[in-house]
């Protein structure tokens, strides 16, 4: 139940992506085009308090047009683990490092248009250090209860998929 690949081009290169065109056949023999964002990956985080608590992130997104409220997050570097990208975006955005850090799952956010693949974690026994956010990045800090975190969700006041896939694993899958 696969496409075979006949004819690859190449349409765009830029810092983070690229972008491809696939001339493939499918499985009933007819041709087709692809699109495909290739992307080095990225972690989301979800770091929580002694207390039970969640760190949130408000930050714009160009791509939305607005300001979301997102668990903290951020691309991998070639050649970087998920744990140590883990690591250095929860000190960047937030300004703690965990002492525990588990994989809670691994998932395609969009996987009808790109081969990203994002690593979901869980961080505890925070450490405080010093937020150091990209020069390009400006984040307000929001930490929410348990309870507060659910009546977020049924407000639907996280819009995006890496958060709602940490929410529910929050509310429902955690072992507290």
């Amino acid at each position: 139940m696969d496409e075979k690949i006949i004819e690859t081009v190449e349409k765009y290169k830029g810092r983070i992506i690229t972008v491809k065109e696939y001339r493939v056949v499918l499985i009933n023999g007819k041709e087709a085009k692809r699109e495909v964002v290739h992307h080095p990956g990225a972690v989301a985080i979800l770091p929580v308090l002694e207390d039970g608590s969640v760190f949130f992130v408000k930050q714009y997104r160009l791509p939305a047009q607005k300001v979301l409220l997102e668990i903290p997050a951020g691309k991998l570097d070639y050649g970087e683990k998920p744990e140590e990208c883990a690591y250095r975006e929860l000190e960047e955005e937030i300004g703690y490092v965990p002492g525990k850090l588990k994989l809670v799952h691994t998932f395609y956010p969009s996987p009808g248009i790109s081969d990203e693949v994002l690593y979901l974690f869980e961080a505890s026994d925070l450490k405080r250090t010093k937020e150091n956010p990209d020069e390009d990045e400006f984040l307000e800090l929001v930490i929410l209860s348990k309870d507060e975190v659910k009546r977020y969700l049924f407000e639907n006041k996280f819009e995006d998929s890496k958060t709602l896939i940490g929410v529910y694993y929050y509310l429902y899958s955690r072992r507290s």
